[in-house]
């Protein structure tokens, strides 16, 4: 009896030395490599094909690689050609409905989210020609249609995810309807909802729109502080961060009718910035270069300024035309879609910005946009 107390107190203080060392093991067993986590994903882009266009969907594991799940018809026809655009393909932020461009048949797919794919629950006319890009706020979607005179067009989202047009909602571009559309890239809601934000390619001008109970107001024009305002996010504070194709990304002030540059036009020494990704974190701000096959880290200031941080974050190989990216929910992982190479480049982000690089995943010629959860 008394060997049996002795082994229960000695089992006891074993017990609870454990339970206090193994965390302490634990933090230091860390590599540099990402640790696996506990929310798998999946990473959505389209097909753009205009014999039908479809969405293909990857399942994400726990340590971000890809792997192929299958491929969703939208019921509409893509453009089978680069649409030059960011935010093709949009997921809502609970991730239970996915939107879609059919560049070719001018409408507007919609998705239910399941985890073992996709199922179609609605499509709808774009409300113009040649729809590009997508953004939501709360219970409104907007459209920008690149065909035609170019426009934007809104829609309100019911509970089953359907859009329903809202009456009065579309508005011209810059050019007020008139004449070709000039070569529009994004549409997005401002954070707080309050405004609309359109980038124009060939004029260099950078269009808000008021909002007021999901109606868009009319278009105000305004000069971007480099050439070739392409794709744009919000930051975690409501700062815009917009690439320039000129080689340079800047940042503005934008809510309601004010409109001001914060950083402008900070280079990023490659060519071609053309799309934008936020980390989840809020601090860093990345953009691909279409034509250096590369990616550029900044670092996010809380009053909306830029520093560059690395002109060659990531590297996805020489003529692969990086174009979308998208962040997984859990911030560990950037994706970026190569347009030439065909390839999905998988990135691990450091604590500090950085990437590195965690393998690539082929897709088929002629795919557009990116989104993951």
């Amino acid at each position: 009896m008394k060997n049996l107390k002795l082994f229960n107190s000695i089992g006891a203080r074993f017990l609870l030395i454990a339970v206090f060392l193994l965390p302490l093991i634990a933090g230091f067993t860390g590599s540099a490599t990402a640790a696996p986590d506990k929310s798998p994903g999946a990473l959505y882009t389209l097909t753009n094909a205009a014999s039908g266009n479809e969405v293909l969907v990857f399942s994400r594991s726990a340590s971000g690689s890809l792997a192929f799940q299958g491929a969703y018809a939208t019921g509409g026809l893509g453009s089978s050609a680069g649409l030059g655009s960011q935010s093709a393909v949009l997921l809502t932020k609970n991730n239970q409905w996915l939107y879609a461009v059919n560049a070719g048949s001018d409408q507007i797919s919609v998705f239910a989210v399941n985890p073992s794919g996709l199922a179609l629950v609605d499509v709808v006319d774009s409300g113009g020609v040649r729809p590009i890009s997508l953004t939501i706020y709360k219970d409104w979607l907007y459209v920008l249609n690149a065909g035609d005179s170019g426009n934007i067009s809104g829609f309100s989202i019911g509970q089953d995810g359907s859009l329903s047009p809202l009456a009065g909602s579309t508005q011209p571009v810059s050019n007020g309807g008139v004449g070709a559309a000039p070569g529009l890239a994004q549409i997005a809601f401002s954070s707080d909802g309050s405004t609309l934000v359109v980038t124009e390619k060939t004029t260099s001008l950078i269009d808000t729109y008021e909002v007021l109970d999901g109606l868009a107001g009319a278009p105000v024009t305004h000069a971007s502080s480099g050439a070739v305002p392409f794709g744009f996010a919000f930051d975690h504070h409501g700062y815009a961060i917009v690439s320039e194709a000129s080689g340079a990304v800047s940042s503005y002030q934008i809510n309601g009718s004010g409109f001001s540059v914060i950083s402008p036009s900070v280079a990023t020494t490659q060519v071609a910035a053309c799309w934008i990704a936020i980390s989840k974190n809020g601090k860093f701000a990345y953009t691909t270069n279409a034509g250096s096959g590369s990616i550029s880290s900044y670092q996010l200031g809380e009053d909306g300024s830029l520093t560059l941080l690395n002109p060659t974050a990531g590297i996805t190989g020489a003529g692969s035309s990086p174009v979308d990216m998208a962040f997984s929910i859990n911030g560990r992982y950037l994706y970026a879609l190569g347009s030439a190479s065909h390839a999905i480049t998988i990135f691990y982000m450091g604590a500090d910005g950085s990437l590195t690089s965690n393998g690539s995943i082929s897709v088929p010629t002629g795919v557009v946009g990116l989104a993951a959860h």
